[in-house]
């Protein structure tokens, strides 16, 4: 149930967002003055201060960012994701959190990634889901339920995984009309994005791609096949002329270190109009996961300079799932912030982590959540304190194995079952050599 209060706050949040609309440089700052003056116990001092040292700075990054979101965006579009992100996602959907926390004292994520199909239209080197097939699936009435299922919970936020989400195009854009008060995001290789499927973006306005890129037109077309670079290249200006925001999904590889961290690869997608780009640290799953392709130390260290720079000096926002645990905490799976639902409906703890104990077709998402696997997440997090150092498989593989063993969580790898002793030993020797460069960072950091 929301509150009273939580309702009146909502209400003020919209009303902010909708008199920024009109005039969005002189009323940015003007929200400033009013969040200062209503910030009686200064507990975001500190925040509104950087923001308006930010505002002062024409040429400041940040500033550039917000507002190519107002002239780059579609205005009708840009009034529901804000809409959608904050008063739903973080306003409505905190209270609804806690109330679950404090009850049944299990995790609640913020935000579910759901595999459509394990269909995919590429085939790209290193990945496991392109080992799967076009077998499984879950049902547009699967999706559906889950989803209200996790509304109930308090959560807004759905990212597509794959597969190749896109593959079922027509479904999310239904998923998108049906539930209408949240947000989705698709994982995607952008190769099946055209036209038509843009206007539907442009009707629900809730729909978010993050297109896969891994560098240069050499590098992605490299491990994702030729022509690739060009397809996805289109569908990003299909996207940017019609005025509908996305992002890029990056991963870093022994293999694309050095163009994937390039000046000029950020600016390219600076240019092509993405307006955030994750970026993750390849992972070794499945029996025949090719490890030459982990980086090695100096490799993941150039990972971690490379992306804090960006953040300080490009119009994008940037984020590295694997080496920004000291802003959230460490690992942020298991329910934790987020969990994941492949195409069998196996409910694992994080995309990378192919083992569980309940399927969405036996348990409620609740359930689910209140499982052993997920309650030894929740008791083992953080991991590491050295928060670069976050999670249970790569950097602390004991740790999965202990959990995996303790529960009696199977594999869920669709493609053929991998013991986790046999995954976890593949991650030992990178764990002991990341280790010392993690430490030295980590204890500079905290200087």
């Amino acid at each position: 149930m929301i509150s009273i209060k939580d309702k009146a706050t909502a209400m003020a949040v919209k009303k902010m967002i909708q008199y920024v609309e009109k005039d969005p440089d002189k009323n940015m700052v003007k929200i400033l003055d009013w969040l200062d003056h209503f910030d009686t116990e200064g507990s975001i001092t500190k925040q509104l201060k950087t923001a308006r040292k930010a505002l002062a700075d024409p040429d400041n990054n940040w500033v550039k960012l917000v507002k190519s979101l107002y002239t780059d965006i579609d205005t009708e579009v840009r009034k529901t994701m804000f809409e959608n992100f904050v008063i739903n996602s973080v306003i409505i959907s905190d209270k609804q959190k806690q109330e679950v926390v404090k009850k049944y004292h299990c995790n609640v994520p913020w935000a579910i990634l759901l595999d459509p199909t394990s269909a995919c239209n590429l085939k790209c080197i290193g990945c496991w889901a392109s080992e799967y097939g076009k077998q499984l699936s879950l049902s547009l009435e699967e999706l559906d339920d889950i989803i209200t299922q996790g509304k109930q919970l308090g959560v807004y936020m759905y990212l597509y995984t794959g597969g190749e989400p896109m593959v079922r195009k027509h479904d999310l854009i239904e998923l998108c009309r049906r539930h209408p008060d949240c947000v989705f995001l698709a994982f995607t290789n952008g190769t099946l994005i055209d036209e038509a499927f843009a206007d539907e973006m442009l009707q629900v306005k809730n729909f978010i791609p993050a297109i896969s890129i891994e560098g240069d037109e050499t590098a992605t077309d490299h491990r994702r096949g030729k022509g690739t670079y060009q397809k996805v290249v289109k569908a990003m200006h299909i996207l940017k002329a019609k005025r509908l925001p996305f992002g890029a999904s990056c991963c870093y590889t022994s293999m694309n270190v050095n163009s994937i961290s390039s000046e000029e690869f950020i600016d390219s997608l600076v240019d092509f109009g993405a307006k955030f780009a994750w970026f993750f640290h390849y992972m070794p799953i499945g029996n025949d996961a090719v490890l030459d392709l982990l980086c090695t130390p100096p490799q993941r260290e150039k990972m971690y300079h490379s992306i804090r720079h960006f953040r300080g000096n490009k119009p994008i926002f940037t984020i590295d799932f694997q080496n920004d645990g000291e802003y959230v905490g460490g690992c942020i799976a298991g329910g934790r912030n987020y969990l994941h639902i492949n195409p069998n409906g196996d409910v694992e703890p994080c995309a990378f982590i192919h083992y569980s104990d309940s399927n969405i077709r036996e348990k409620t998402l609740l359930e689910a959540l209140c499982s052993p696997l997920f309650m030894a997440y929740k008791k083992g997090q953080p991991f590491n304190q050295n928060h670069l150092r976050p999670c249970p498989m790569l950097e602390n593989p004991e740790k999965l194995m202990a959990m995996v063993h303790a529960t009696g969580a199977h594999s869920t790898d669709l493609l053929s079952e991998e013991p986790v002793d046999h995954l976890c030993g593949k991650c030992k020797n990178y764990a002991a050599n990341w280790a010392p460069v993690a430490d030295m960072l980590w204890n500079n950091k905290q200087e």
